[in-house]
């Protein structure tokens, strides 16, 4: 998987992008990020990447021409057979869910646009992007922290990032539950040492079945959660 991320604050990746399974995917070539600064694909000396908005209003707005050429530029390095999409993250797109997640892990390449200041021109959304999307009902000062999440997200869900165990019961993905009525998309409870521990003068325990050492018992608790919650 290929991920292009366009973007006027490109050192803003380095730290996260190089820490644990992120680093690691990329260091066993599941994965490849690329970091394309916005500025580079400006053509005046000031390298202009924003403008006030027509019809007047608050604040700047990211052009619509040096993200056209960004985005033209690294699909000409793709080849025409590989499945890619192209993604502007904004306040007013598709709310991000597992769902997408999944769907877009199976894809060959991805080029995330990250907006900043007062929007990006709508012709971007209209004729350059694929989708538009935003990660929850709340307004960020830019695109870069939801891209890392898109990245985060769905890396972890390529084959062999992690073990595959760990993604069958996750928080948001649906459980077949036989002994119970209601479906619930949460993960199950987990505890770890200490047994017991006296928080604020209370002594808060481990859950007895979980010291039974009976992994059936310990299997139906953890996925029959209407009788936790």
């Amino acid at each position: 998987m290929r991920f292009d991320i366009i973007t006027i604050f490109p050192k803003i990746f380095d730290s996260y992008f190089n820490e644990s399974i992120i680093k690691r995917a990329q260091k066993r070539k599941l994965i490849k990020i690329n970091i394309h600064n916005l500025r580079d694909f400006t053509k005046d000396k000031h390298k202009t990447v924003d403008d006030k908005p027509y019809g007047g209003g608050f604040g700047m707005v990211l052009m619509v021409e040096p993200i056209y050429k960004a985005v033209k530029k690294i699909k000409s390095k793709i080849l025409k057979s590989k499945k890619s999409k192209i993604i502007l993250l904004s306040a007013k797109g598709k709310k991000f869910n597992q769902k997408m997640a999944q769907k877009f892990s199976k894809l060959d390449q991805i080029i995330i646009i990250s907006g900043r200041y007062e929007g990006v021109d709508e012709r971007v959304a209209k004729y350059v992007a694929d989708e538009e999307i935003s990660i929850g009902d709340y307004i960020l000062t830019g695109g870069e922290i939801p891209a890392m999440i898109l990245v985060d997200t769905i890396t972890r869900l390529i084959p062999g990032v992690i073990n595959e165990n760990s993604l069958k019961e996750e928080s948001f993905s649906k459980l077949k539950i036989k002994n119970c009525k209601l479906k619930i998309n949460f993960e199950y409870p987990h505890y770890t040492r200490p047994e017991k521990i006296k928080i604020d003068g209370k002594e808060r325990h481990t859950p007895k079945i979980l010291l039974s050492g009976n992994h059936k018992k310990i299997k139906d608790w953890q996925e029959c959660l209407t009788k936790i919650f």
